[in-house]
């Protein structure tokens, strides 16, 4: 049995490794999230025991939670507003056409390659996969710093982060129907739960997402650090609150992030940051417990092989080319070659396989073949897709390079200029009331001024008060602590 000490030391050498593996995946152009499930796989043939789908579930739905959050949060209501109706199109009809296609598919072939599967056991496992992977578009659209025009990346984000409800409900409802856990639903439950679903989620997710952008900026907490864990919470109670009253929970939390992000949020900066690392963190921990669930010896038979190969590029070639220009035809605001690249970037993940997890867990027959072969198709839609998401764009001539700031990097590592806070003392006022009267070490600036709440920049003849709250930049501390000392400056608060 592991202990606590083993336990620990097996996790960090697996978080170790796969950030390792992904920045030789960021070198050589290929998807890291394929490496952290390749590190998974390694590590879960012959060396570590594996095989607990039920877990695997709730760490890929607390990953999801925070993936989607965050996702939301990162995307500018502006940038998507443009673009909005084309993208709930694609995460919506998108999701339905993409899994009625493959399920059909599916379901005429499967025969010809040893396997006798049902309409609905074909049209689960199509919905599984039916829908784009918002944790493979957001890590590689956002890393490489590619720009893509008419608008394609915000379309591509927006459509990833939002489909995936689409996709569950397809699942859940299906598996339903299929009896699953002894649970069973007709068509017209299917239909309003799904109504129920759409409709709970989005509105559970839009007023939980104000109330938290309220909470954040009202509750007035000392520690600045509390506040990205408060939110966290916000999170997982919208998420569960709305799983419990027969919502969309993984709607909910998506529509939430838009709303936190796109709003004025107390420390948002320092709560960006916390939920850029940890949702990295939950990354790479879902793609490595997805990897060790994974039983090579079956999922590598021929003809789970043959079926996953075969599915899977009836999906990239057929199905999702199909979707796509179908639902995008009633708008033109993209052109052909647009169109053909949103076809292309469907990529698939660790979603597709969190979801197979739900008829494993449910215990329907056929459930490991859904998930063998889902996970063969996944991996097929990384290699072939993932690693080409930049050529792709090249090719069809999308692509541009993005500015890179010269100096984000540098604030960040190598510029030793610091930010220091203080208030107007009577004494830096005997020579005179206006900024320039004030005696400062060379290479300092008063950037900002605060005085009664209100924010500006100041000329050198801006005239000060005393009690005014300076925001000073300078890259020689030491002279400027001096003359702090010589003002009977005494509360100073430094910060980068």
């Amino acid at each position: 049995m592991i202990n606590a000490e083993h336990f620990l030391l097996i996790g960090a050498i697996l978080l170790f490794v796969a950030v390792m593996a992904g920045k030789v995946a960021y070198r050589f152009n290929a998807p890291a999230l394929l490496l952290f499930l390749a590190v998974g796989l390694f590590f879960g043939y012959d060396i570590l025991s594996f095989n607990s789908p039920e877990l695997t579930q709730f760490i890929g739905m607390i990953s999801l939670c925070i993936i989607l959050f965050s996702g939301g949060m990162d995307t500018k209501f502006s940038e998507i507003k443009p673009i909005l109706p084309q993208g709930i199109t694609l995460a919506t009809a998108g999701v339905l056409i993409t899994a009625l296609l493959l399920g059909g598919f599916v379901y005429l072939v499967a025969p010809f390659i040893g396997f006798e599967l049902s309409f609905p056991l074909a049209l689960l496992l199509a919905s599984t996969i039916s829908s784009t992977d918002s944790a493979s578009v957001f890590s590689i659209l956002r890393t490489r710093r590619q720009g893509l025009s008419e608008n394609l990346r915000p379309l591509l984000e927006l459509e990833s982060g939002s489909n995936d409800p689409m996709a569950y409900i397809l699942v859940i409802l299906l598996v339903k129907m299929l009896g699953g856990s002894g649970d069973e639903i007709g068509l017209g439950g299917a239909v309003l739960m799904f109504i129920v679903q759409m409709a709970m989620g989005a509105m559970i997710g839009y007023l939980f997402g104000r109330a938290s952008v309220w909470i954040i900026n009202k509750i007035n907490i000392n520690n600045a650090s509390l506040y990205s864990v408060l939110l966290l919470a916000c999170v997982f109670f919208t998420f569960s609150f709305t799983s419990l009253v027969k919502g969309n929970g993984y709607l909910a939390v998506y529509i939430a992030g838009l709303i936190v992000g796109n709003n004025k949020l107390v420390n948002k900066r320092t709560v960006t940051t916390f939920f850029d690392g940890i949702t990295w963190l939950f990354q790479i921990i879902m793609f490595i417990m997805l990897g060790l669930l994974v039983n090579l010896d079956s999922a590598l038979q021929l003809r789970t092989i043959l079926l996953g190969v075969a599915a899977g590029a009836f999906l990239m070639f057929i199905a999702r080319p199909i979707a796509t220009f179908t639902c995008l035809a009633p708008f033109r605001s993209f052109s052909h070659k647009a169109r053909t690249y949103i076809s292309w970037v469907g990529l698939r993940g660790a979603v597709p396989i969190i979801f197979a997890t739900y008829p494993w867990v449910a215990k329907i027959e056929g459930a490991e073949v859904i998930f063998n072969v889902v996970f063969i198709m996944t991996i097929l839609s990384l290699v072939i897709q993932g690693t080409t998401v930049s050529s792709m764009a090249e090719f069809l001539g999308l692509a541009y390079t993005e500015k890179e700031s010269k100096f984000e990097s540098a604030l960040q590592d190598k510029v030793k200029s610091a930010f220091t806070e203080i208030a107007v003392t009577e004494q830096m006022l005997s020579e005179g009331n206006t900024l320039n009267k004030v005696s400062l070490p060379d290479n300092t600036l008063v950037v900002m001024v605060c005085r009664d709440g209100d924010y500006f920049v100041p000329k050198g003849n801006a005239s000060l008060q005393i009690g005014d709250k300076l925001l000073i930049l300078s890259d020689r501390n030491d002279e400027l602590q001096a003359h702090y000392k010589e003002y009977g400056v005494e509360d100073i608060i430094s910060f980068k």
